[in-house]
């Protein structure tokens, strides 16, 4: 080895008179042997100093040194301006720069500058593409080795960041910061216009984007546009199908985890969102939010067309349905159409014949669940919906909606062929049968038709004999 080293020394004149020592591989020159001969081993691959403790090897004493750093927790270089300390001297330099502002190395493409070399060689690569670090058990490929190495853990499971508070285990260091601040309540990053904190850069950029209007992240197949790249990857799934969060108890797939974990609370019966007011609880923090609005009486969701307001946008969304005629559910059996998903799923049990929620009193059966809670009433005699006009109480809310318009004379279902109104829903569909000539309701003795149940029933007594009394 020692008569290969000397064959890669050369020894050139210099200008001042200097010897000059030339590496005869790559020509790089040195003012001392002892450089160039530390310089050779990165051709020859010696690496003659030995760790004692962990025997990794290096090819010069310095590194070792630094290296034995890691073992004895020793920070000998220490900021003047913070106090923090380094085991080395070269990452003591790089920390200056975040007090002096200083960026030595600029991009030669896009002029963005730099206070690390290697942060400006990572840089480059998102211009050229460049991702030089592979994977290799899939072969993803990464521009950066750090990258890369936090990837590896997907397939090791390996989490070697604890936490020393809950000791929950994390992937990456920065992920672990991340969840201490969750311990400390720290939130260090602060938005410029409302002063608003928050933990993670990441979620302050979002949030900047509620002032901007900023909505970088566009579907490539139906142009929608997002202010954060989750919320894409979450709509993407609107077109794709794809349901990649799976119940454990009744494997229900969902297309958000968000909607998995609000699943899971209808098997565990957890409900851990409570109302300050009434002491209710929710198993989402949505539904409470919508619930803390009967108590405000804040209705933020305005009709664009009628502009009757709402406390939900679902609600909204639902109530816009009367002004377009949109009728998206439809039934697979008989290709009736519903505005709502919960009609449809009602309408549903007209075939299947279901009647799953059984009143505990009269074991009587019903197919929806709300028709439950309005049957238990009539054993309990609440009446919990009250006129604020005459005081007078209802089983039901849909009920009471309808009493009001007595006192208001409101009539919102106005037929379409001769435009009469009517202040129930149900009114308007049996007057339209006058003009489709309908008559949906049939006796089952002689087969007579009529446009309405009450009709039938007052038609039966003709068979049974029995008289209204």
């Amino acid at each position: 080895m020692r008569s290969e080293r000397r064959h890669l020394l050369t020894q050139v004149p210099s200008d001042t008179g200097d010897k000059q020592f030339e590496c005869s591989v790559c020509h790089k020159t040195f003012s001392r042997t002892g450089r160039l001969r530390t310089h050779l081993r990165t051709h020859t691959g010696e690496n003659p100093f030995e760790c004692s403790v962990s025997h990794k090897s290096f090819y010069e004493s310095e590194s070792l040194r630094s290296h034995l750093r890691t073992h004895t927790g020793e920070k000998p270089f220490e900021c003047s301006v913070c106090h923090k300390s380094f085991s080395e001297s070269g990452s003591l330099l790089i920390h200056l720069r975040t007090h002096t502002g200083e960026k030595l190395f600029e991009c030669s493409v896009c002029h963005k500058s730099f206070s690390q070399s290697g942060s400006l060689h990572t840089h480059l690569r998102s211009h050229t593409g460049e991702k030089p670090f592979e994977c290799s058990v899939c072969h993803k490929m990464f521009s950066q080795l750090g990258n890369l190495r936090t990837h590896l853990r997907t397939h090791t499971g390996e989490k070697p960041f604890e936490c020393s508070v809950c000791h929950k285990s994390f992937p990456e260091s920065g992920s672990l910061r991340r969840h201490l601040r969750t311990h400390t309540g720290e939130k260090p990053f602060e938005c410029s216009v409302c002063r608003k904190m928050f933990s993670r850069t990441g979620l302050l950029r979002n949030h900047l984007r509620t002032h901007t209007g900023e909505k970088p992240f566009e579907c490539s197949v139906c142009h929608k546009s997002f202010s954060e790249s989750g919320s894409l990857h979450t709509h993407l799934r609107t077109h794709t199908g794809e349901k990649p969060f799976e119940c454990s108890v009744c494997h229900k797939t969902f297309s958000e985890s968000g909607s998995l974990r609000s699943h899971l609370r209808t098997h565990t019966g957890e409900k851990p969102f409570e109302c300050s007011v009434c002491h209710k609880s929710f198993s989402e923090s949505g539904s409470l939010r919508s619930h803390l609005r009967t108590h405000t009486g804040e209705k933020p969701f305005e009709c664009s067309v009628c502009h009757k307001s709402f406390y939900q946008s679902g609600h909204l969304r639902t109530h816009l349905r009367t002004h377009t005629g949109e009728k998206p559910f439809e039934c697979s059996v008989c290709h009736k159409s519903f505005s709502e998903s919960g009609n449809l799923r009602k309408h549903l049990c007209t075939h299947t014949g279901e009647k799953p929620f059984e009143c505990s009193v009269c074991h009587k059966s019903f197919s929806e669940s709300g028709s439950l809670r309005s049957h238990l009433r009539t054993h309990t005699g609440e009446k919990p919906f009250e006129c604020s006009v005459c005081h007078k109480s209802f089983y039901q809310s849909g009920h009471l909606r309808t009493h009001l318009r007595t006192h208001t004379g409101e009539k919102p279902f106005e037929c379409s062929v001769c435009h009469k109104s009517f202040s129930e829903s149900g009114s308007l569909h049996t007057h339209l049968r006058t003009h489709t000539g309908e008559k949906p309701f049939e006796c089952s003795v002689c087969h007579k038709t009529f446009p309405q149940s009450g009709s039938l029933r007052t038609h039966l007594r003709t068979h049974t004999g029995k008289r209204l009394l």
